[in-house]
């Protein structure tokens, strides 16, 4: 195990080759990018000379001569940082971005060490393999890069990205010759003939960037991770890891939810729609947000209208789940390996939980039908045909149970404000899809007096508690704003409607463009909450927030342990909860940070647009309409965040240790 891990560690390193190679015509692309004259100046045209020449020099030397290597990578940054001088004159923000990268990439530099015992046990194919996946990888973030920088596809630009894919190429071509020596050379002259010129084809006819980034996405994919350990593939480190799953299944549902939607058949524009509108809408419905850039009934056809019905479903499910009983209902029976992470992730036993998963999907189609069947009855009596009729009412069902606030009328609920029964049946679905179906199952019980899990009753208690503290609220301080010219009924029904779908719904029955700032105030905590684990909402969850309620009241009447209907809750979850809202927390003071520095939106409306990006919610202020191209993608940042939950994130940068707490004293740190 040691000299695996030291030939792996060191096979790592030699990666930085590949890494530094590509990266040598960036400072040509800078020098293109920054400034207001086609061609650059020759002063900055020689300093990005300089560093791409000491980029190579790294690149060869770093492993043969570390010392001499690590100069040459500093004079790269040195004239990269020449290079975009003038940039950091005219945008203070990128002088903190640039600051940033500059100090990380200095660091990385600094505390570079290469093994080279380990670089002298490791094979040269092994080697040729690192070097071409780190080349692909850097590649592929590099025409990422691009693509969202240069709109207007300079010249020079493509040249050094032109470089950056031939030099990948060259690297990648190197491996297969030297890995599949036994082949015959015609063959691999074949194929290598056919890449070179597939990628010549598609810069002359303007689809080099797309091309070259599936190039290297695909390299990426298909190359193994080492030629010794066939068993350690790129997919065997991404589903090993519970959090690794959850990103990976929603990033790739939101990729391929972003390519269906530019079909043309999908849209009724003529042109389809852009990249990032596409990618915007795939992420709001996978992640069952509901903000829009687009409008869904004007903007999509019915096939689209489905295409986004479909996302949401799958995303409000889980694809985890899916997979699951479907293989339950084949009859296959899932590795230890897959019950560990659904048991991981579903928080159940093993034993329990394949029917878990069957009572999921059975209480889903059950709760979907039923509103299904009401919403177009009472659709239809308000005026839809009957086709049109049932067609929303199974739009509107299946995006109001999954939380996802999606709806087939433009002005979203606000036409059917005087229309209690709509917005009642709408705010079941919420409500009881904001909720695990254990629990949803376990209402009438609660209700009834009778004595139900410690766990279930904080989720309905909690739950109670913020739906009518949000009505009062609403209806207190909107009575003569949002509510005003509406009877009394109608006020107290749509205040409820509203307090319920702030639980990470999105849909709205009131104009809340306009609402004032305590109810504005009122909205992001309910949003930041959110829903209750097991369910489809997002937010922090309502047991977080009880605990810590519950720790606040325990810390204040000098108890030293929380205890519900005489359990005592571990002080490990108590922990698990105070990190779920401190990282919840973080994220979006960052988000709202972002979007302040590169939006000219007021404070007010970007606050809220991101707690709902980030609970799911999908309510907006108005500011999702006059985001620009970056700004759409913070938001889908954020949704994506939200939807995963920030604490995933944290997780895919943690390792598991086991340390025994007992090998330390308790330390003494004053708090007052």
């Amino acid at each position: 195990m040691e000299l695996k891990y030291l030939s792996r560690a060191s096979l790592q390193r030699v990666g930085a080759e590949g890494l530094l190679v590509v990266l040598s015509s960036v400072p040509f692309m800078l020098a293109a990018l920054i400034g207001d004259t086609a061609t650059p100046p020759l002063w900055r045209m020689a300093a990005a000379g300089v560093a791409s020449i000491s980029c190579l020099a790294a690149a060869f030397l770093l492993l043969r001569r570390p010392q001499l290597g690590r100069i040459f990578g500093g004079l790269a940054m040195a004239g990269s940082t020449i290079v975009i001088i003038p940039f950091f004159e005219s945008n203070p923000i990128t002088v903190l971005l640039g600051a940033v990268m500059i100090i990380g990439a200095g660091y990385a530099l600094t505390e570079f060490r290469p093994c080279m015992d380990g670089l002298q046990r490791s094979s040269p194919v092994d080697r040729c393999l690192q070097r071409a996946r780190w080349a692909a990888m850097t590649m592929s973030g590099l025409v990422l890069a691009v693509v969202i920088v240069d709109r207007g596809s300079h010249a020079l630009v493509n040249t050094a990205l032109m470089v950056s894919v031939g030099v990948t190429m060259i690297l990648v071509m190197h491996w297969i010759w030297r890995r599949f020596a036994t082949v015959p050379v015609v063959a691999l002259i074949m194929v290598s003939m056919v890449a070179i010129y597939a990628v010549i084809f598609s810069f002359m006819n303007g689809y080099f960037r797309l091309t070259a980034f599936m190039v290297g996405i695909l390299a990426i994919l298909v190359l193994p991770d080492s030629t010794q350990e066939q068993d350690d593939r790129w997919w065997k480190i991404l589903l090993s890891h519970p959090a690794r799953v959850l990103l990976t299944t929603f990033l790739a549902l939101c990729s391929l939810g972003t390519l269906l939607l530019l079909v043309p058949g999908a849209t009724t524009h003529v042109k389809g729609i852009t990249l990032v509108d596409a990618a915007f809408t795939s992420v709001s419905a996978v992640c069952v947000t509901g903000l829009t850039v687009l409008d869904t009934p004007r903007d999509f056809t019915l096939f689209g209208q489905g295409l986004i019905l479909l996302l949401i479903q799958l995303g409000g499910l889980g694809i985890m789940s899916i997979t699951t009983v479907g293989m339950h209902a084949l009859g296959r029976r899932m590795s230890l390996h897959h019950e560990r992470l659904m048991t991981s992730m579903t928080d159940t036993d093993h034993q329990d939980l394949v029917v878990s998963l069957v009572t999921i999907l059975r209480f889903t189609v059950i709760a979907e039908g039923l509103g299904a069947l009401a919403l177009a009855g009472l659709f239809h009596v308000s005026g839809d045909n009957w086709g049109q009729a049932i067609w929303r009412g199974l739009f509107t069902s299946i995006s109001a149970f999954c939380n996802a606030g999606f709806a087939l009328q433009s002005n979203n609920l606000i036409p059917y404000q005087g229309n209690p029964l709509i917005l009642h049946v709408v705010a079941l679905l919420i409500v009881f899809g904001g909720m695990a179906p254990a629990t949803s199952l376990l209402v009438p019980r609660w209700l009834a007096g009778r004595p139900v899990g410690v766990g279930v009753r904080l989720v309905l208690v909690t739950t109670a508690v913020l739906l009518i503290s949000g009505a009062l609220f609403f209806l207190a301080f909107e009575w003569h704003g949002a509510l005003s010219g509406m009877t009394v009924a109608d006020k107290i029904h749509n205040a409820w409607f509203q307090s319920v779908t702030l639980r990470t719904a999105g849909f709205n029955s009131v104009d809340i463009a306009g609402v004032m700032n305590p109810s504005c105030l009122i909205m992001i905590c309910l949003m930041f909450i959110g829903g209750s684990p097991g369910g489809t909402a997002g937010g922090v969850k309502t047991t977080t927030i009880a605990l810590l309620v519950m720790t606040f009241w325990a810390s204040v009447t000098g108890r030293s342990e929380v205890i519900v209907q005489n359990r005592r809750i571990p002080s490990a979850t108590i922990n698990r909860a105070i990190t779920i809202v401190s990282s919840g927390a973080l994220v979006w003071v960052v988000m709202v940070l972002m979007l302040e520095m590169t939006q000219q939106i007021p404070a007010r409306e970007l606050l809220f647009e991101v707690t709902s990006a980030l609970g799911t919610v999908g309510l907006s202020l108005g500011a999702t309409n006059h985001l620009d191209g970056i700004g759409k993608i913070i938001v889908m940042i954020a949704m994506f965040a939200g939807r995963i939950g920030p604490m995933t994130l944290f997780m895919l940068l943690s390792e598991e240790r086991s340390v025994s707490a007992s090998r330390y004293l308790d330390a003494k740190v004053s708090l007052t």
